[in-house]
């Protein structure tokens, strides 16, 4: 009777998470957002009842996301259009490479391998090409994505507003939920108290810490490229914005290049100020913003948070931001729970292992 029991509850669970598959983003941002946004309930909840409370959170939340995000898009369609036209325009693609030829540098290099006994030969329109093609790419996709949320606008405003539902209801039941969920789950308390709050941590450090370091980078990074006269300064302000929730490569990927454009037209100044300016945004963002932010409760090894953004970009999207941490963050707990609880049931004798995984 047992085993029958637990068959029937499997395929209910199977049939549960069938139903709510399409809605699972907006059911997991709206946890996400319940987390961060909870200081707000709590103090307008010492004031008015939960409802209105609740209820005033929400349109917080409307206004300070939803808003914000409707404006980003539209400009970001704009000026992904133009990176493409531009990309795509044989006319710049040539005055580019003559440009770079007039600085004679490839000619310095390829004398230099000539020397060192190295047989081959590098032109600018070999190098040329292939950054042409990323940005006609880059822009392509950037407009695609935009052009769907504009043309889908009735989808975003019905999805966020579902998100806004579980905000309310997470505000009104929230610790009910979880304690339900706690109850639900074969695991000890403690064991999913752990689970959980490493979770919020997570979310709070990839939505808050990342976040709102994303947006200084990228934000100080649109402005710097928009007062040296550079095209697209919101686009890329953007892409840098993306970039920085990167541990490794960050906003070098284009800052760097831009440095050497300058330094190869002759302003060694500006190129040498770029090379600064991101050394200081970068460092100042990293290590005295993000630890004041968010603590060492979330401390990950930067090559898993790596993959796991890289990874979660490429299965599930823009989404992946979180996805990825978040999956990378439920396996490590897993194994710490592992190691702490079940190994000695396992491979008795063994002691438990310190993890690499934390910085």
């Amino acid at each position: 009777m047992f085993f029958f029991f637990l068959a029937l509850f499997c395929i209910s669970i199977f049939l549960v998470g069938k139903v709510i598959a399409p809605f699972f983003a907006s059911l997991l941002l709206g946890i996400v957002i319940t987390g961060i946004f909870r200081p707000v309930f709590r103090a307008l909840d010492r004031f008015m009842p939960a409802r209105a409370a609740s209820v005033f959170t929400c349109l917080a939340v409307f206004f300070i996301v939803f808003i914000p995000v409707v404006y980003f898009v539209v400009i970001l369609s704009r000026e992904a259009l133009g990176l493409y036209n531009l990309a795509k325009d044989a006319v710049f693609s040539n005055n580019l490479i003559n440009f770079l030829e007039s600085t004679r540098a490839l000619d310095r290099i390829n004398e230099f391998l000539t020397k060192a006994n190295i047989h081959t030969h590098i032109s600018w329109r070999e190098l040329v090409d292939p950054l042409t093609e990323i940005g006609k790419n880059l822009g392509f996709s950037l407009f695609q994505q935009a052009r769907f949320l504009t043309s889908n606008l009735l989808n975003l405003v019905f999805y966020f507003f579902l998100m806004l539902i579980v905000v309310f209801y997470m505000f009104m039941d929230g610790e009910r939920f979880m304690q339900y969920i706690y109850d639900l789950s074969p695991l000890k308390d403690e064991h999913n108290r752990k689970l959980f709050e490493k979770f919020s941590d997570m979310a709070g450090a990839v939505l808050i810490g990342n976040g709102l370091g994303g947006l200084i980078q990228g934000g100080a990074g649109g402005l710097l490229f928009w007062s040296l006269g550079l095209n697209s300064p919101f686009l890329w302000g953007v892409v840098m914005g993306f970039l920085a929730f990167l541990p490794i490569v960050g906003i070098g990927v284009v800052m760097l290049p831009a440095a050497l454009f300058f330094l190869l037209k002759g302003s060694l100044g500006k190129g040498l100020f770029i090379v600064g300016f991101y050394a200081v945004l970068s460092w100042g963002v990293e290590y005295i913003f993000k630890p004041k932010l968010v603590g060492d409760r979330v401390a990950m090894h930067p090559l898993i948070v790596f993959f796991a953004i890289i990874g979660g970009l490429k299965l599930y999207g823009i989404l992946g931001i979180i996805y990825g941490p978040l999956i990378a963050t439920l396996f490590l707990t897993l194994s710490d729970i592992y190691f702490s609880t079940f190994q000695s049931m396992v491979e008795p004798g063994k002691g438990m292992l310190d993890s690499w995984t934390d910085q």
